[in-house]
């Protein structure tokens, strides 16, 4: 059934808002009316598979950036830009076959450029925390920057969210997206090793958003690598996320101290605000997680622990049909409910739990926690990860 509209490119809140007119009927015609805008066909040449590319501005440097629109066969959108190997709007249809953005970003360079709270971004070299910016590796200790007093977070002051990456765009006959690739050399942001990044985002015909992060190193380092996405099913600018459902196939979360370090134990779900085991809003218990704003900010221990990808999580909202799986080869998956959005321009005007992340990763402030699953890459080695978001609708 052609269940997905023609798509503009542009990332737009207001694309809910199509005239009814350009909107093909989210069910197929009954056999007695058979209609040539309802069929597979028609679906196919209105939306053909393809990339775009077109100017983005360019960095204070004078660096140029690409904006990579990527379309699947179905009329899907995901658009991203080099800088930060970010991703910028991903489009999808509601149960009516009307196109929304449903991740947070900015429509011009500037807003990336700006302090902002990680906008659709790759992270690294480590994502989430590490305990008051010092870790030691095979004897030796390495300094990085407290960004986020009083511990260090998402790589530094220039993490690879704010770096130029080189880009090359991928197409198979079923997927279509860009494979960013980065050298970050060896101190940078404190960190040792030469460490060679690749991280691509695939788009494919069956509706999923793949993403995969590989490195290699020169020495002995810690890398954990994620994007950094916030989502609202209901489209961006819709409003509050809390009332979207969440289910997690993780039985354990790691408790945290009051500068969200994790204390290395890891709780039993059951009974506490963090048990989302079965379907539940997210906004359900959310008044009894201690924390100043309030909201969910801690890392969940997947079931999932053999590296094999693995359903991690799924996200429905009920006034949209949308619904988002994840799958992940990760052993760990931070669900942050947007606290300290506080509608500013610096964060695209979101406010406070307007989005929520699933960023799926390594545990945090791993390298001083021996009894989580280490973080260090040797040489010789390949760290490798993935992520899927695949999309429906009910």
């Amino acid at each position: 059934s052609n269940l997905f509209p023609p798509s503009k490119n542009a990332p737009s809140a207001n694309s809910t808002t199509a005239p009814a007119a350009a909107t093909p009927p989210s069910r197929p015609a009954s056999p007695e009316t058979p209609s040539p805008k309802t069929t597979a066909p028609a679906a196919k040449q209105e939306h053909k598979m393809g990339i775009t590319q077109k100017p983005f501005g360019e960095t204070p440097q004078g660096e140029a950036i690409t904006l990579y629109t990527c379309t699947n066969a179905n009329g899907l959108v995901v658009s991203l830009i080099n800088y930060g190997a970010t991703v910028v709007a991903v489009e999808t249809p509601d149960r009516d076959g009307n196109l929304a953005n449903i991740t947070w970003g900015f429509d011009q360079l500037a807003g990336y450029l700006g302090k902002h709270p990680y906008f659709g971004a790759t992270v690294g070299r480590y994502c989430n925390r590490i305990a008051r910016g010092k870790f030691t590796l095979d004897g030796r200790q390495y300094t990085l920057a407290v960004n986020n007093a009083p511990n260090h977070l998402h790589g530094g002051e220039k993490g690879f969210n704010r770096v130029v990456w080189k880009a090359e765009t991928v197409q198979s006959d079923d997927a279509v997206g860009v494979r960013f690739s980065y050298t970050s050399p060896d101190g940078e942001e404190g960190y040792p090793g030469n460490l060679q990044v690749t991280a691509e985002y695939l788009l494919s015909n069956d509706n999923a958003l793949k993403m995969t992060f590989t490195a290699s190193t020169d020495q002995a380092t810690v890398v954990n690598l994620t994007n950094h996405n916030y989502w609202n099913l209901g489209g961006v600018g819709s409003g509050s996320v809390l009332d979207h459902q969440l289910r997690l196939t993780a039985d354990r979360y790691l408790p945290v101290d009051d500068t969200l370090i994790p204390t290395g134990e890891l709780a039993l779900v059951v009974n506490t605000p963090f048990d989302f085991t079965s379907p539940r809003l997210i906004g359900a218990e959310m008044d009894k997680v201690a924390g100043e704003p309030n909201g969910y900010d801690h890392c969940f221990v997947l079931r999932g622990q053999n590296s094999e990808l693995t359903l991690a999580a799924e996200v429905k909202n009920a006034a949209t049909g949308r619904v988002m799986q994840v799958l992940t080869t990760q052993p760990g998956l931070q669900l942050y409910t947007g606290n300290f959005l506080d509608g500013a321009d610096a964060g695209a005007g979101a406010k406070r739990h307007e989005a929520f992340c699933l960023e799926t990763q390594h545990y945090p402030d791993s390298p001083h926690q021996k009894n989580f699953p280490s973080t260090v890459l040797r040489p010789g080695e390949t760290y490798q990860q993935t992520t899927v978001h695949k999309f429906s609708v009910e």
